[in-house]
This record gives C-alpha cells, sequence and structure tokens, in this order.
C-alpha cells in the first residue's frame, strides 16, 4: 500500500469512528426484538443480539465474547425467555453500571399454557408468563411506543428520528394486525395444535386456541398423550405445528396418530411481518 494509500485509509477510519462511537448500543435477547429495535433506531442504535438464529432461547448460554460486549453496552431489553432466569443476575453483578429493562413491562401477561384440549375445556398453566409478547401485533405496537420512549430518553438529540421511525413502524404493524383478521376471519375451525406453546398471545389477538403438546417443557405421557390424540380427532384438527428448533419426533406421532402433517412455522424469525402474514396464510389453509 502507497504512503498516500494509507493516508487515505487513516481519514476514512478516522471519519467513521465518530459516528460509530455515538451510536446507543443495545443488547435484546432474542432476534424479533432486533427488528423493532433497528426500525425505531435506524443509524443511532447498534443492536446485538445473544440468542443467535437457530439456538433456543430456553438452554442458550451467552458467550465470553458477549458477556465482555455487554460491559460497553448502553442498554440491555430484557424479555422473559428462560435462559434469563439463570443469566439476568450474572450478567447485572457483572456489568453494574449496565441499564437493564424488561421490554413486558405494562403490558397484559398470559401465563404460559403447559395443556389444553382442543375443545378449551381445560387448561393447565406451567406457573410462568408467556414471553412471546412480539406474536401479537397490537402488543408489539405498545412495546414499540415503550421502546421509542426509552431510546428518546437515553438519546433527546435524535429524538425527532426516533419519532418519524416509530409512525412508520406503527403504521405497518396496525396494517399487519388488519391483514391477519382478514385472513382468519372466516376460519371453520379456530384450534390450532402446536408442539410449544408460543402463539398464545396470537391465538388471543384473533380468537384463535393454540393447543400445545408440550406440558412444561415435557412431552406429555402416555396416557394424556391418547387424550390429546383423542380430543384432536374429534375437532378435527390436523396439523401439528413445530418450531425448527424442537424435535419433531413426537409432534410426527400425533401427527400420524390424527391422520394429519407436521408444519414448520418459526416464532423467532428474522422477518418479522413476512413471517406473521405467512402464518396467518397457513392457518388459513388448514382450518377452512
Amino acid at each position: 500500500m502507497s504512503t498516500k494509500q494509507t493516508v487515505l485509509w487513516i481519514l476514512i477510519v478516522l471519519w467513521t469512528l465518530p459516528a460509530a462511537a455515538s451510536r446507543l448500543s443495545v443488547f435484546v435477547s432474542v432476534v424479533p426484538q432486533r427488528y423493532f429495535l433497528e426500525r425505531i433506531g435506524g443509524e443511532h442504535v447498534r443492536v446485538s443480539v445473544l440468542v443467535k438464529p437457530g439456538h433456543s432461547p430456553t438452554t442458550y448460554e451467552p458467550t465470553p465474547k458477549q458477556m465482555t460486549a455487554l460491559a460497553a453496552a448502553d442498554l440491555y431489553i430484557r424479555i422473559g425467555v428462560p435462559f434469563e432466569d439463570a443469566w439476568m443476575e450474572r450478567i447485572a453483578s457483572s456489568n453494574p453500571n449496565l441499564m437493564v429493562i424488561d421490554a413486558r413491562d405494562g403490558l397484559p401477561l398470559r401465563d404460559m399454557t403447559a395443556h389444553q384440549d382442543p375443545g378449551g375445556q381445560h387448561p393447565t398453566h406451567s406457573g410462568r408468563k408467556d414471553p412471546h409478547i412480539w406474536l401479537s401485533p397490537p402488543l408489539a405496537l405498545k412495546m414499540a411506543a415503550q421502546l421509542f420512549d426509552r431510546l428518546s430518553e437515553l438519546d433527546p438529540g435524535h429524538r425527532a428520528d426516533y419519532e418519524k421511525n416509530y409512525r412508520h413502524l406503527a403504521a405497518d404493524l396496525e396494517r399487519l394486525d388488519q391483514d391477519i383478521r382478514t385472513l382468519l376471519a372466516n376460519l371453520h375451525k379456530r384450534s390450532f395444535m402446536v408442539f410449544h406453546p408460543a402463539w398464545g398471545y396470537f391465538a388471543d389477538t384473533y380468537g384463535l386456541q393454540q393447543v400445545p403438546i408440550e406440558v412444561e417443557g415435557k412431552v406429555p405421557g402416555p396416557r394424556s398423550l391418547a387424550r390429546l390424540i383423542d380430543s384432536a380427532r374429534a375437532q378435527g384438527v390436523k396439523t401439528v405445528f413445530v418450531d425448527r428448533r424442537i424435535s419433531h419426533k413426537h409432534a410426527h406421532t400425533v401427527a400420524d396418530a390424527i391422520g394429519g402433517r407436521v408444519v414448520t412455522i418459526d416464532p423467532l424469525a428474522e422477518d418479522y411481518m413476512q413471517n406473521l402474514r405467512q402464518v396467518a396464510r397457513i392457518l388459513a389453509s388448514v382450518n377452512q
């Protein structure tokens, strides 16, 4: 590299450093949170995700590199996924100056459904609150409003940009909500079977009933599974939805027993808007 090229490279690096340094550094637990923060924060926020795509937020362990990076972050936004139970105290104690907030603050939370038959008559609950608030667009809109407020407090100089971005996101979420309502308006069957009960807020929002196979993180015993299969047959359930991060073995067992099929849907998809529209289309196609 010539002297002229070296000088030019140094100038470019120095020119970009202030912009990079001025950005807010925010950590989140799962990928969907990044979508909302990047939509609102734009160029003023750098968002890092602890649970990388393909990993489970139930069993994830942050890497030493991530723990080191947290020390330099401005904000960490938790959301209630299970790995936080084991790690939040350690994260807070290792980073006493790190601001930590909960994305669910002020939102109406539902219990995590442990089991419910397709007729909706015998629900039980796991004892923990459901973290999957982003799967309901109206709740996601409320969460986004709080994220806008918090970013504006931390970085008031860019409040106008945050507000403009938030308003665009709000319009997209309202449009998404209406599209899903239209897709699901005329369903003949309003129950759907899932392996892991991640879709409770989605179901509540659109007048549906999720029927989980999993009971408090475990596959049900033979008797419970037999009752679930009988109920599914009685209700005409023909599809078992699964998360790609979870073994499909038991879902296939249930699907075979009811003469149905297994379909993969992802509660942690990176393309948030397209993903929820696609889930609604799938539900509409299998529940007519």
